[in-house]
């Protein structure tokens, strides 16, 4: 088994005559210790099979990785054959990718979560498999909101009070570089899913485009959560987080100098780690509410396995997909990396739940989490989330009031729609 990275295979699309050693080559992405199991994954697959597989490493930021995709997709390029997709992409890419219902035995997705494989059938075609789901969570220093008397915040504004309380204390105690919040603020799709989290919170705030296809993001209670993000900047988050993606937010937080981290579940493994500066002093909770008359809004994240149309070796490749997202491998990837399963028995198994315990306390938050709105944009979907991210840094940065943002935003986004998505 091989490993390279994706960009270096884009770079060599054009190359004449280009020959693969393996039998099949795999994309997999590497936050966390996401490509370590994917390897750990495919060398199983290769053991029982006979089969070899290169395994092809991605950019960490989603907006980066679907512009590559496309690249290598247009040029109908057999040089992957198993994409690692988003949740947000199977629409657009579905032209791209074959349909694993003819590959696959029957009832094969039976035990699957029923929504995530409705997401991943377009025209009634099977584009992928579910492999794991995801929704946003926080985490939080449970000793130092016992050292401050503090309880674990249920708003945002709470959790504002007491990520200024505790920085204030612990830089007066000699903690210079300690912050309040870390999150992902960089100008790409985990901005989308940060903020969204932000405004759909708070009653009222809409979900961007809703499910009817009206574009909903321009009213008061959108510009109420923008504005108090905003403050953050420089109070309880430091200026960089303007760059941050997930791993910059775990770097910080991991190594003891924050209270309050937005993040995915994946970096449980990770903070609980025997290298982890932090260890066993996290507690992970669902995401605050927008005031007293809000609610948790987690958005719905997660990755999937397809086998691309120009793959040579499609019945393999499916067999891979199949391998990888089989019960005993999310079984495995959930108790080693804290991976949501998206098989809804692991959320009962002792096993899992020993080795990740908020998988049983913050179960219906990953089971009713907001989807971000793709399936009712379409092909349009990817210019509607960079608007909407480059808005929100905006409003952020402090270029551009909450309101005046989102104003435009409201503007450009009819523009992208005109008559319909």
């Amino acid at each position: 088994m091989k490993t390279r990275s994706l960009l270096m295979l884009a770079t060599t699309l054009t190359v004449a005559g280009q020959v693969q050693a393996a039998d099949l080559t795999i994309s997999c992405g590497a936050v966390g210790a996401e490509l370590t199991l994917c390897k750990e994954g495919v060398a199983r697959w290769e053991a029982q099979s006979g089969h070899s597989v290169e395994v092809v490493s991605t950019p960490n930021s989603a907006t980066e990785r679907l512009s590559l995709y496309q690249q290598i997709l247009n040029a109908r390029s057999g040089d992957i054959d198993v994409f690692q997709i988003d949740v947000v992409w199977p629409g657009m890419l579905a032209p791209h990718l074959i349909d694993l219902n003819e590959y696959l035995p029957k009832g094969t997705t039976d035990d699957f979560f029923e929504a995530i494989v409705d997401n991943n059938t377009v025209d009634g075609r099977l584009v992928a498999m579910p492999w794991f789901t995801d929704a946003g969570v926080l985490y939080y220093r449970k000793d130092l909101l016992e050292k401050y008397g503090l309880a674990v915040p249920t708003t945002w504004e709470q959790l504002t009070e007491e990520a200024r309380t505790v920085q204030a204390g612990e830089r007066q105690a000699g903690h210079k570089d300690f912050w309040g919040f870390v999150f992902q603020g960089r100008a790409y799709e985990g901005l989308t899913v940060d903020a969204l989290e932000w405004i759909a919170s708070y009653p009222d705030g809409g979900t961007i485009v809703n499910d009817a296809g009206d574009i909903t993001v321009d009213n008061p209670q959108a510009a109420k959560a923008l504005t108090l993000a905003a403050s953050w900047i420089g109070d309880i988050s430091p200026q960089g987080v303007l760059n941050y993606t997930e791993e910059e937010s775990r770097g910080v937080f991991q190594s003891g100098n924050a209270l309050f981290m937005r993040n995915w579940p994946y970096a449980w493994d990770l903070v609980q780690s025997e290298q982890s500066d932090i260890r066993d002093k996290v507690g992970v909770v669902a995401l605050p509410a927008g005031g007293a008359d809000g609610h948790s809004a987690a958005v719905l994240g997660g990755w999937n396995l397809a086998v691309s149309r120009y793959s040579e070796h499609p019945q393999m490749a499916a067999d891979l997909v199949a391998f990888l997202t089989s019960p005993a491998e999310q079984k495995r990837r959930a108790i080693e990396g804290s991976y949501n399963p998206t098989l809804p028995a692991l959320y009962k198994d002792k096993e899992v739940l020993a080795a990740v315990p908020f998988f049983g306390t913050l179960y219906t938050t990953f089971t009713s989490a907001i989807p971000r709105p793709s399936a009712v944009t379409g092909d349009k979907y990817p210019r509607v989330s960079n608007a909407f991210f480059n808005t929100v840094h905006e409003v952020l940065s402090g270029k551009i009031g909450a309101a005046q943002g989102l104003a435009s935003l409201q503007s450009e986004l009819e523009r992208i729609k005109r008559r319909r998505w």
